[in-house]
C-alpha cells in the first residue's frame, strides 16, 4: 500500500510504501518534552515504519535536517521543509553508552530513560515520520501514547481499546478539544 505525504508548502512530496500497515507501521503519540518543544504542542504524533519503506519523490533538494542531543546522549536527527519549516521526519542514533550496553536490559534502558523524563530514540532501520504530513494521516491512526506522566492534564488519554485497533478516537480526541475550546470564556 502507498501512503503520500508532503511539507505544507507542498514543495517536498514523499511516499511510504507498506505491504501490511497493520504490521509495518506504528502511530503513536509521545509525550516527552523533546516532542512537545519541537512541534510546539502538548505532545508529538509520529508513524515508525521501516527507512526503506520511505521515498522522497519531489523536492529533494529543499530537505534540510539538524540534529541535536535530545538529553539522553541520543543524536536526534530530524528532517524538514527549507521552505516552509514543516517537519518530515526523525529518527535517533547513539544514546549513553549503558544504553549501548550489553550488561543493560532493554527494559531497563527504558525505565531510565522515562526517569530521565527523554526519549530513548536509537531507531535502528526505522524512521518516524510527522503524522500531520500524511494526505490521509487517519489511514494510519495511533495505537498508543508514551510518557503518559507527562500528558497534559487536560488531555485524555487513548482508551486502551483503542491502543491497538484501528478506530475513531483520534476524531473523539479532536470533537473534546473543539469542545473544552468551545467552553473557556474568552475575555476582551
Amino acid at each position: 500500500m502507498k501512503f503520500p505525504g508532503g511539507c505544507y508548502c507542498t514543495k517536498i512530496r514523499y511516499e511510504i510504501s507498506l505491504d501490511d500497515p497493520d504490521k509495518d507501521a506504528r502511530t503513536s503519540i509521545c509525550h516527552c518534552g523533546n516532542c512537545k518543544k519541537f512541534t510546539g504542542g502538548p505532545f508529538g504524533i509520529t508513524t515508525k515504519i521501516p527507512k526503506s519503506a520511505w521515498s522522497v519523490n519531489k523536492g529533494q533538494e529543499f530537505v534540510k535536517s539538524h540534529e541535536a542531543d535530545n538529553g539522553s546522549g541520543t543524536v536526534l536527527h530530524r528532517e524538514f521543509c527549507s521552505e516552509c519549516g514543516s517537519g518530515l521526519l526523525e529518527y535517533g542514533v547513539g544514546g549513553f553508552p549503558w544504553q549501548r550496553s550489553q550488561g543493560v536490559s532493554q527494559s531497563d534502558k527504558g525505565r531510565i530513560c522515562a526517569d530521565l523524563g527523554v526519549f530513548q530514540a536509537n531507531a535502528g532501520d526505522f524512521v518516524y515520520v510527522f503524522y500531520g504530513t500524511l494526505d490521509k494521516p487517519t489511514d494510519l491512526p495511533p495505537k498508543g501514547e508514551f510518557f503518559c506522566s507527562r500528558r497534559d492534564n487536560w488531555m485524555p488519554e487513548v482508551p486502551s481499546e483503542c491502543r491497538s485497533t484501528k478506530s475513531d478516537w483520534w476524531q473523539q480526541l479532536i470533537l473534546f478539544s473543539l469542545d473544552l475550546f468551545h467552553k473557556q470564556k474568552i475575555q476582551e
